[in-house]
């Protein structure tokens, strides 16, 4: 048996339905207002070279690159980012499964019972196998675009797994300059306490011998006192950042890992390559740029859920008192259907889903847009604190240098008993030394989470393809 039934579609209605825009792919450089510059504002000459494929090696620390990898392979929030990219290919997959023909099949036995009694009663068995498809013909392509906006929504989510990968290898490296940074600290708070109590044996030696008063003596010892709470205070921060390096690499955070005892040393600029370059290297922006074309392609989708649809149905069954001719095919009675169904009215609902989809599409590119202009703030601004600070490192050095030798120099004229030191001298020189060699040990921590902000800005991959 065959049918054929067309539902009558009014005019203004799938006309209505056509004149509607779809969403338009986006393009990158041209979303943003004005362009892209050609080069980096805050970049040197030599910081338009292409970037490098790995900026781990830069550091020159094979503890690092080990702590990363380490992270790359246990860190248990990457971990959950796998699985959940998995369960997105699967929900595809899923997705992708419900668009094809779908076919059904069931068979039913059943035993009746005639008359009454255990002997004057008869029975009677029949058995029946039934078949049923369907499928939707995707006579618009809106089923294609729904899949193809799946397909992107998955290729976004392989460049945000990229990218939290990225950020776990930066933030492991910061981690592991700021336990180093701590550590000297640490190492500093130690030394201070050495020469303030050298000092204050000083004073009170002097003191003894009546050459300084006791307000002297209390000046030395409050300087000693400030020395030992800075030190707990400097092995509090050590510990504790410990402790945080040790939760990125999925172990427990029993603050016990140990420092290395120097920085590593930043010996050349980092080539930035070209603005335009930015916006295919950063994850983030590969994700966006998947999420407009998947927006886009479900506005085409919600717009051409207004046109009539066709599905194929077809269903066959048999039914028999003898099991074997319920399973035989020649049997089988069949039964084949198309339709095309169009609603009529819904109150303009769909057409509300459309324009709603078609929003949501242009409210993506303006996100995208957004990132795109906050990522190429990143690089300019890191590139331009990288200027900064090393200008900065430069005068911080000769500050280290004079504070130094002012200390010096003061401890030895107190030494000698030379008119007109001071013991508010020598206590005010030693802060000043103290002072300047810990900034100078925070301005290079700076410069280092700085270079790997800009790492993480320009996008650029940990390691090369060959250590990947």
């Amino acid at each position: 048996m065959r049918s054929l039934s067309i539902l009558a579609i009014p005019s203004a209605l799938l006309l209505g339905a056509c004149g509607l825009p779809s969403g338009k792919d986006a393009t990158s450089s041209d979303l943003i207002s004005g362009g892209i510059p050609a080069f980096w504002k805050e970049a040197s000459g030599e910081q338009h070279d292409r970037i490098s494929t790995g900026w781990l090696p830069e550091f020159q620390d094979p503890q690092l690159t080990t702590l990363v990898r380490e992270a790359i392979a246990e860190n248990h929030d990457l971990r959950a980012a796998a699985h959940r990219l998995k369960a997105t290919r699967e929900n595809n997959i899923r997705a992708r499964a419900g668009r094809l023909p779908q076919v059904t099949t069931g068979t039913t036995a059943n035993r009746r019972l005639n008359g009454s009694g255990s002997s004057g009663g008869s029975s009677a068995s029949s058995y029946g196998m039934s078949f049923a498809a369907s499928w939707e013909i995707d006579v618009w392509g809106r089923l294609r675009d729904s899949e193809d906006a799946d397909n992107a929504d998955y290729r976004a989510a392989i460049a945000d797994y990229r990218g939290a990968r990225l950020s776990l290898a930066v933030n492991t490296a910061k981690a592991w300059i700021n336990l180093t940074e701590a550590q000297q600290q640490v190492d500093l708070a130690k030394q201070t306490l050495q020469d303030f109590k050298k000092s204050l044996s000083l004073i009170s030696r002097r003191h003894r011998e009546a050459l300084l008063r006791a307000v002297d003596v209390q000046f030395g010892r409050n300087n000693v006192a400030s020395a030992e709470r800075n030190l707990r205070s400097q092995v509090l921060r050590r510990d504790e950042a410990a402790r945080t390096l040790e939760l990125l690499l999925g172990r427990y955070p029993a603050g016990e890992l140990e420092a290395t005892p120097n920085l590593p040393t930043l010996r050349r600029q980092v080539p930035a390559g070209l603005p335009s370059d930015l916006l295919n290297r950063r994850p983030d922006l590969a994700a966006g740029r998947e999420r407009i074309y998947a927006s886009a392609r479900r506005a085409d989708t919600a717009r051409k859920s207004l046109l009539p649809s066709l599905r194929l149905t077809g269903s066959a069954g048999n039914g028999s008192p003898d099991l074997r001719r319920a399973l035989d095919p020649s049997y089988l009675t069949w039964s084949i259907a198309s339709s095309i169904a169009q609603t009529i009215y819904q109150g303009g609902a769909p057409s509300a889903a459309a324009r709603a989809a078609l929003e949501l599409n242009k409210a993506s590119i303006h996100g995208y847009v957004q990132d795109a202009l906050q990522a190429l703030r990143e690089v300019e601004s890191a590139l331009q604190v990288d200027l900064s600070l090393r200008e900065q490192e430069s005068f911080l050095l000769i500050e280290v240098d004079q504070a130094s030798k002012a200390q010096q120099a003061a401890e030895r004229d107190l030494g000698l008993g030379i008119e007109g030191s001071s013991v508010l001298e020598i206590l005010e020189s030693q802060r000043r030394a103290v002072n300047a060699r810990g900034s100078l040990i925070r301005l290079r921590n700076q410069r280092l989470q700085n270079r790997l902000n800009l790492h993480l800005a320009l996008g650029g991959d940990y390691e090369t393809s060959e250590e990947n």
